[in-house]
């Protein structure tokens, strides 16, 4: 566990944990300073969006960064983002340029290779005793092996799409990444770089999608992101809407 981190940064490992966003933000709480990692060789009650289990088995990477006062509250949530760009970033690194074509983001917060999800990202927010404001990004990779999803996209992993990628290695490039992607970032002044890089590693963007949102569901073409990160929906009846939180299905869903 030997991964040398950017100045600002530590590193806290656990063999095995429930969840690295719960246990960063118990830190967070506790009045430790920002700019840790912890990671976890094994997390065995992880979640995902909307409450949804998410494990992470060994040999796969389980890792959150918490951050206090990153940015205005407003535009916190923009770092999932900034962590989507510095993991594709990061997994180039140890695939090679050639992966880079398999390699798609899904909004608003997955890695898929090949169509299939081998990454998931969560931010979390709290406003601590102090008054401070801690923010947990979540990162969950499928190295090795992948969970049995029963909603949402198809998993997949890198090893069972013969692409090599160790979770200690992509650590190592994932620290570095993230660390250039939120200084270009820059307290969320500078969204709209972290925007186009998002959209240029994005996958069905100007195409047919549904989304499904909390009590219903839309489709259309998926247009463009805005100034705050929604996805601008193109919606079959002509009019224009922007979504904040959802599910995409990508193509024609009949």
């Amino acid at each position: 566990m030997g991964s040398a981190l950017p100045d600002g940064y530590r590193r806290e490992h656990h063999d095995r944990l429930a969840s690295t966003n719960a246990h960063a933000l118990s830190v967070a709480r506790s009045g430790a300073a920002g700019g840790l990692w912890v990671t976890a060789g094994e997390q065995t009650a992880g979640r995902g969006r909307r409450g949804r289990a998410w494990t992470t088995g060994a040999g796969n990477l389980a890792v959150s960064l918490m951050l206090l006062d990153p940015a205005p509250r407003a535009v916190a949530a923009t770092l999932s983002f900034v962590a989507a760009v510095a993991l594709h970033q990061a997994v180039v690194d140890i695939a090679g340029p050639a992966a880079a074509e398999r390699l798609k983001l899904k909004w608003p917060n997955d890695l898929l290779l090949d169509r299939l999800k081998v990454a998931g990202i969560l931010v979390e927010g709290e406003k601590l005793a102090s008054g401070a404001f801690a923010v947990v990004i979540g990162i969950g990779v499928n190295c090795l092996s992948h969970p049995a999803v029963s909603e949402g996209p198809a998993a997949g992993d890198f090893s069972g799409r013969g692409l090599p990628v160790e979770a200690e290695p992509l650590f190592a490039r994932l620290v570095v990444r993230m660390d250039e992607e939120l200084r270009a970032w820059d307290r969320g002044r500078g969204f709209a770089g972290i925007r186009s890089a998002w959209l240029s590693r994005a996958i069905g963007v100007g195409e047919p999608i549904q989304v499904n949102l909390a009590d219903s569901r839309v489709k259309g073409r998926f247009e463009a992101l805005d100034e705050d990160g929604r996805l601008v929906l193109l919606r079959e009846d002509g009019a224009r809407q922007a979504i904040g939180a959802g599910d995409v299905f990508l193509g024609s869903t009949g």
